[in-house]
């Protein structure tokens, strides 16, 4: 099947995001072949935030856009930009694939996101709260509270807030207090002397994280549908309370950012685990990068914090509203109304899989075809039902599994706990760098351990980021001696239940002997020591991941050139990839010389891309769409149309260096013609003709949102729409 992708003339659209594109044709130079990683990245971001501006998405999923923002700015800070200072501070003048030193990247990375988290502010107090207060969805602020609802509030500080306060002087007793990553702080700023005699002019009260930030007012009390206070607001009311005495001049709520990435040298240490913990409790006590604090604050005390956390004036971002706006993600699931979130939908199963309510198991249904889920559209269920089954079946003899994010509460790794028990030899390698969920995998790798799993943590310098599951089955046919057989799981997501209703993923299982034998070779690899064998089926990073990927592109080059004809190239040969992150400079290369050669080359990357398409003499066969909707991103496909004889790889990699050659990836060919032209019709062509939440990229890095033709034959195509019309029922 050969995708024809539309290639309509542009559009005009109000939406864009990034520079304009130049009219000039000149080649770039060498450093401008690639784009900034940290400023395409606020363009995702950006991108976000124009769902929240999309005033045809519920409000409160408007909201819930917002508050996905400002985490992604959370990580965008504690990583990215703790980086670049980390540079700036070692003085390293080095230059970017861009051509941009780290100080450069900073100033730009800084002007840019000054003014998102200006617009997020301004849409939250203009839009988005005045339009969720019109559907009885309330924020009160002081000035608001009836006497009722002030009365319930003081009781509610003493009964709840009080007794886990404490207000800290600051006086040389009593220094400056540990602010911990991201909690919400008061700097107070007092006039008059205490009890001692003391008069500092200045203190800290610290929020415990064990208070909600968000306080719904109960029935009763409130006076609308779903009526809501702040605990900012809570505590500038009685913040007097806490300094008797003294008068209180002013109350400003601030927060602080650190440099969350945690260092372990992988080279010294001799037990990741127990480095990985004693590493863990220093995260929230990193180098400060960003200071958020309310915009009332006065100028005394602001520059009082910034010289604190030694901080300068760029660093500092002043809020009209909540310095946190990721607390209110809760606020949806705290809210009964369903007409102002997406529609609730079930997640449908294929064809495949029904036949197990025929009195079949998986393994008899997988001995005869393969099975291919597409998440969310497609329930999670089988796949946790086919580690169960595995689990209680006495003919299964082992199971080995990857585990990078799972989450705290994890039915899987609760099944891969209990096959332990049943006397099941379960071999799990837990991903222990798997950023911001290290402590849970430690939890669970103790756990597993306590039950006599064998637990292991791949590979010291490699983080282990495959999706692949591994049964062992002793079975027996008529007439024939017992034989193992094997039966596998591969994904391009984790083995998380609640992302795998938010993220859209793919996901196979097959007893391939090829497949199985490779899956296990690599299971080997990460419990043991040896030399990497090749492979039959599936690409591995960081061994052969990056020269498969390379010489399927080559390939495509070579067929494009075989079909010239005079000054006309060979149409025929095609590339689409969709993936997270386009980074790694030797594929953007390679496909560079594609487009020179006449291959079209579709590209559908959802976050940062730093290829530049369509620039003339450089890449115009190349184009590049971001589809930002409901559901996020996150599937990897590789499609190469091999001069008709269709190549298409699932994976777990982006295209990036890390993901190349830091890490453990698995790309798996999908075999099953069905199969095939299923990740094709679903996975590729609909994100291809999305004309609703596609963005087009220019050759500058800007991007502009499509829309639909106007008149009365516009069809409007949206991806993930039509995906759930197609597969939350039986497909």
């Amino acid at each position: 099947m050969n995708i024809k992708s539309k290639r309509t003339s542009k559009q005009k659209s109000k939406s864009k995001t990034g520079p304009m594109v130049t009219s000039s044709a000149r080649r770039p130079k060498p450093n401008e072949l690639f784009l900034n990683r940290e400023i395409q990245l606020l363009a995702f971001n950006r991108r976000v935030l124009a769902q929240a501006e999309d005033r045809k998405i519920p409000s409160l999923e408007r909201l819930k856009f917002l508050t996905i923002v400002s985490s992604n700015l959370d990580e965008f800070f504690e990583i990215r930009v703790a980086g670049l200072k980390e540079q700036i501070k070692l003085n390293a003048g080095n230059r970017g694939p861009d051509g941009k030193t780290p100080k450069e990247t900073f100033r730009l990375v800084a002007q840019v996101a000054h003014e998102m988290v200006a617009r997020q502010y301004a849409l939250l107090n203009d839009d988005i709260f005045p339009t969720l207060a019109a559907a009885g969805i309330r924020f009160l602020r002081r000035a608001q509270w009836t006497p009722k609802q002030q009365a319930w509030v003081k009781d509610y500080f003493f009964r709840e807030m009080m007794p886990v306060l404490t207000p800290i002087g600051l006086d040389p007793a009593h220094p400056f207090p540990r602010v911990f990553n991201k909690s919400l702080n008061f700097a107070v700023e007092l006039t008059g002397r205490d009890a001692f005699g003391r008069d500092s002019q200045r203190a800290i009260v610290q929020a415990p994280r064990m208070l909600p930030r968000v306080i719904r007012l109960p029935p009763g009390v409130a006076e609308g549908e779903d009526d809501f206070i702040f605990l900012t607001s809570v505590l500038h009311q009685y913040v007097g309370v806490l300094f008797s005495g003294m008068e209180v001049l002013g109350c400003y709520q601030f927060r602080l950012t650190r440099n969350s990435d945690l260092f372990v040298d992988e080279e010294e240490i001799k037990n990741l685990r127990l480095a990985l913990q004693g590493e863990l409790p220093q995260r929230h006590l990193g180098d400060a990068v960003r200071l958020e604090v309310a915009d009332n604050c006065s100028e005394e005390t602001l520059q009082f914090l910034a010289t604190q956390f030694e901080l300068e004036e760029i660093d500092v971002y002043r809020v009209n509203g909540p310095v946190n706006l990721v607390r209110l993600m809760s606020v949806p699931d705290q809210v009964s109304r369903p007409e102002l979130k997406f529609p609730i939908f079930v997640p449908g199963l294929p064809k495949g899989i029904t036949k197990l309510s025929k009195g079949k198991d998986f393994f008899e249904v997988l001995k005869k075809q393969d099975i291919l889920l597409h998440h969310p559209f497609q329930s999670f269920t089988p796949v946790i039902e086919f580690i169960q089954q595995a689990a209680r079946d006495p003919q299964v003899v082992a199971i080995k599994q990857t585990v990078y994010r799972t989450g705290t509460d994890s039915v899987i790794m609760e099944t891969l706990i209990e096959a332990a028990k049943y006397g099941k030899e379960v071999t799990v390698v837990v991903e222990l760098m798997a950023r911001f969920d290290e402590e849970a995998n430690l939890n669970w790798a103790a756990k597993l351990e306590e039950v006599g799993a064998h637990v292991v943590y791949g590979v010291v310098g490699h983080k282990t980021h495959s999706k692949m599951a591994l049964v062992v089955r002793r079975e027996q046919e008529e007439g024939h001696k017992p034989v193992l057989r094997r039966y596998v799981h591969l994904g391009t997501g984790n083995y998380h239940t609640r992302t795998a209703r938010l993220y859209t993923d793919f996901g196979l299982m097959t007893s391939n002997e090829e497949i199985c034998v490779d899956v296990n070779q690599v299971f080997v690899q990460l419990t043991g020591l040896g030399k990497a064998t090749k492979l039959t089926r599936v690409w591995q990073a960081p061994f052969s991941l990056h020269a498969g990927v390379l010489a399927a592109i080559e390939n495509e080059i070579k067929i494009a050139g075989s079909n010239k004809h005079g000054n006309k190239t060979g149409a025929r040969s095609h590339i689409i990839a969709k993936m997270n992150s386009l980074l790694e400079s030797g594929v953007i290369d390679a496909l560079y010389r594609a487009s020179a050669a006449g291959v079209k080359v579709d590209l559908i990357v959802r976050g940062v891309c730093a290829l530049r398409p369509g620039v003339p003499g450089l890449s115009e066969n190349i184009r590049v769409r971001s589809i930002v909707g409901r559901f996020l991103e996150h599937s990897r496909i590789f499609y190469f149309r091999n001069g008709g004889d269709e190549r298409v790889w699932l994976s777990s990699a982006d295209w990036m260096d890390r993901n190349f050659f830091r890490r453990i990836e698995l790309c798996f060919p999908v075999l099953d013609a069905k199969l095939k032209r299923r990740v094709i019709s679903e996975g590729l062509k609909p994100y291809l003709d999305d004309n609703v939440q596609a963005w087009e990229m220019d050759g500058e890095g800007g991007y502009t949102r499509k829309h639909p033709a106007r008149g009365p034959k516009a069809v409007r195509r949206n991806a993930q729409e039509q995906l759930l019309a197609l597969l939350e029922v039986d497909g």
